[in-house]
């Protein structure tokens, strides 16, 4: 059976191995990038994890499973936002790790620039960048604590 000679690899060596082909960002980096354009930021959460933490504004929502039919620009079923090739996508999960192997199927399709957050959705939250929570209502991060006096 072809591949049977390849050595079992645990999921954290693979991992490990996938990220050395990423330039990961930071969510403040993520951020930075989707509000300066040409980067489009992909949340690949299921509908739960969505429904009880709510959703990042302006980013796409693309569930794992659909995700390279969806992103592919020469595909029947792309969204709109999967424009060419030289798109970067920056992938979200809930924490960083699917989103680290999704990037890296979407550089099979010829999406180069794929990449991910390090820390996913909740890193993104901490960080308190914008969040739409699950009412509907969107938030935004507080301000410095030093400027709340001048309000």
């Amino acid at each position: 059976m072809a591949g049977t000679d390849i050595p079992p690899q645990s999921i954290d060596d693979h991992l490990a191995a996938v990220r050395t082909r990423l330039t990961r960002l930071t969510p403040a980096e993520a951020a930075a990038a989707a509000s300066d354009g040409g980067t489009l930021l992909v949340d690949i959460r299921y509908a739960a994890l969505r429904d009880r933490d709510g959703t990042i504004p302006g980013a796409v929502i693309v569930e794992r499973n659909e995700l390279e039919w969806r992103l592919d620009p020469q595909g029947s079923h792309r969204v709109a936002e999967a424009t060419g090739h030289d798109l970067r996508v920056v992938v979200l999960c809930n924490e960083g790790y699917a989103s680290s192997l999704a990037a890296l199927s979407l550089h099979a399709l010829g999406l180069h620039r794929a990449t991910d957050v390090d820390g996913g959705f909740q890193a993104w939250r901490a960080a308190g960048l914008p969040v739409t929570p699950p009412d509907g209502r969107p938030t935004v991060p507080a301000p410095p604590a030093a400027a709340a006096h001048l309000r």
